[in-house]
């Protein structure tokens, strides 16, 4: 059936005396309407963007540049109207400006506050750091209207990782206990007394043994030899070097889940592990009234093959992603331009940052 509400009838405008005139209107008002918009759609946010929205990244994170040339979002992640650039000279066009926060820290870089800001444009935060190590912020009130962050409530969230919807599916668990040598390992190089991560591992190591790599120790492993090492062991502590909110790294999705170890985890409180992570496939310090019980847990862990699996179901249907192209993150600012908010302004970008609740 065909629908008739919101549409003209045909056979009532036979009788209708100025029927031409009327049709004449409309077929120029619609005309008028294809070529300019519809008035009303105009103030809506998602036609705030007709075309590119461009992007550009003021100077590129530890003075690491990747490669623009041709479509970038689109070419490698199928992001469209989106142009990323990194050439200056497109201030006045820009539609977002982003800083990278570490530059700004120490100095190497600084924001152009001597430029006369383009009606419209954001000027964006930027830092995968933990609020710890992002110095202080309280020079930049007033001045960003969008952060982009790890963590979930940033105007542009970028997570280390994430997950996805499996593609191979089936069982993929059987294998967990092969080829497993060592009970926990670890893999570090900040290592630093005052650290509750160090503490944590100084108590764990008096109950369990720890097979610890990394600069700290002068045992480096290369990129190829990483995950091979980690999938050797049962456990993988999964510390961070701060407890902060949302803070969760690729100690997490790459290393433990990319490695085939149940990760031993130390960071922000378990509801933010368990609102991104696989359900039932870490272990979490806190979940313990000692160090020495979570030691026992985990050699306990170790000798039941089937509770040991447990940790590994998730892998039945889901996946992980994890993020390390700045260009994938910075594509990512495309796809919400139209829903962010358009007159935002964060006078207090410290207390934001520092924010843990």
């Amino acid at each position: 059936m065909i629908p008739t509400e919101g549409y003209f009838d045909i056979k009532r405008m036979k009788h209708c005396p100025w029927k031409p005139g009327l049709l004449f209107c409309i077929i120029c008002l619609f005309s008028l309407c294809l070529q300019n918009g519809w008035p009303e759609a105009s103030n809506r946010n998602y036609w705030r963007s007709k075309g590119n929205v461009t992007v550009l990244l003021w100077h590129w994170p530890y003075g690491h540049p990747y490669s623009l040339e041709g479509d970038v979002c689109w070419d490698f992640y199928k992001i469209a109207d989106c142009k990323l650039v990194d050439k200056r000279s497109f201030f006045p066009s820009a539609n977002v400006v982003v800083f990278h926060n570490r530059e700004l820290k120490d100095g190497t870089q600084k924001l152009p506050t001597e430029l006369q800001r383009p009606q419209g444009q954001r000027w964006a935060w930027m830092s995968l750091e933990s609020p710890a190590h992002n110095g202080n912020l309280q020079k930049f009130a007033n001045i960003f209207n969008l952060t982009i962050s790890y963590r979930r409530d940033a105007d542009v969230s970028i997570p280390y990782g994430e997950l996805l919807p499996s593609e191979l599916g089936g069982n993929l668990v059987n294998d967990s206990h092969i080829n497993k040598t060592s009970l926990v390992c670890w893999v570090v190089s900040n290592y630093m007394n005052h650290y509750k991560r160090t503490q944590v591992y100084r108590e764990l190591r008096a109950t369990v043994p720890i097979n610890v790599y990394g600069r700290w120790n002068k045992k480096l492993l290369s990129s190829a030899d990483l995950l091979p090492t980690i999938s050797r062991c049962y456990f993988y502590l999964a510390f961070e070097n701060s407890q902060a909110k949302d803070y969760i790294t690729e100690k997490l999705w790459y290393n433990a889940y990319k490695g085939g170890a149940v990760p031993v985890v130390l960071g922000p409180p378990i509801s933010d592990y368990k609102a991104v992570a696989p359900d039932h496939s870490f272990i979490h310090v806190d979940d313990f009234a000692s160090v020495q019980e979570l030691g026992k847990h985990l050699q306990r862990l170790a000798k039941d093959r089937k509770r040991y699996e447990e940790y590994f179901k998730w892998k039945q249907n889901q996946r992980v992603k994890v993020y390390r192209d700045w260009r994938e993150r910075l594509c990512k600012i495309c796809l919400q331009y139209n829903y962010l908010p358009q007159h935002k302004i964060y006078s207090d970008l410290e207390a934001w940052d520092k924010a843990y609740s």
